[in-house]
């Protein structure tokens, strides 16, 4: 079940769903606005010119209130909010239609785990021929919550490797 702005409301106000900092102008009738933060990530090069997928990947990652994302440009950045889900929620992030159509393709994985907590790290790449400024602060996406029908067995920890589902049959 998708979450109205009511049903949001009353978790933001009883604790149940936490956003820092929110501005209450962000609250839609089915969704949440959130914005872009100040820090970026961006792969180091390799030697070989090729990203190995069972090598740790090193990332530069640097503070900045604008940052130009060139043409066919990938780079990682953090949404301003921080966020703290309970057990029994999980969030789709969404991208705002009107950076789409500028070739701004935002995309986190899909969605967001029940229990997580911290800023959310987004995907961006720059579908453009030309570049985009990105500026800390905007709006550029937004979250839709959907109630899930049990609280999860095994919530999000930080740490996707210790994960241990338990199945009874």
């Amino acid at each position: 079940m998708i979450l109205s702005d009511k049903t949001i409301i009353k978790m933001l106000n009883d604790g149940t769903l936490k956003i820092s900092p929110l501005d209450k102008n962000q609250i839609q009738p089915a969704s949440v606005d959130f914005r872009l933060g100040d820090t970026f990530s961006m792969v180091e090069d390799s030697h070989a010119g090729i990203i190995a997928l069972d090598k740790e990947i090193k990332y530069k990652t640097i503070k900045a209130d604008k940052y130009v994302l060139l043409p066919g440009q990938f780079v990682l950045a953090t949404t301003m909010e921080y966020f703290e889900l309970p057990d029994d929620l999980t969030a789709f992030v969404e991208g705002r239609s009107s950076l789409g159509r500028m070739g701004l393709f935002i995309q986190n994985a899909g969605w967001v785990d029940p229990g997580f907590k911290g800023e959310i790290t987004l995907e961006l790449y720059n579908a453009n021929r030309c570049a985009i400024e990105l500026k800390a602060g905007r709006r550029i996406g937004q979250l839709v919550f959907a109630k899930m029908d049990s609280a999860a067995l095994n919530p999000y920890s930080g740490n996707t490797n210790s994960r241990h589902v338990i199945l009874c049959i």
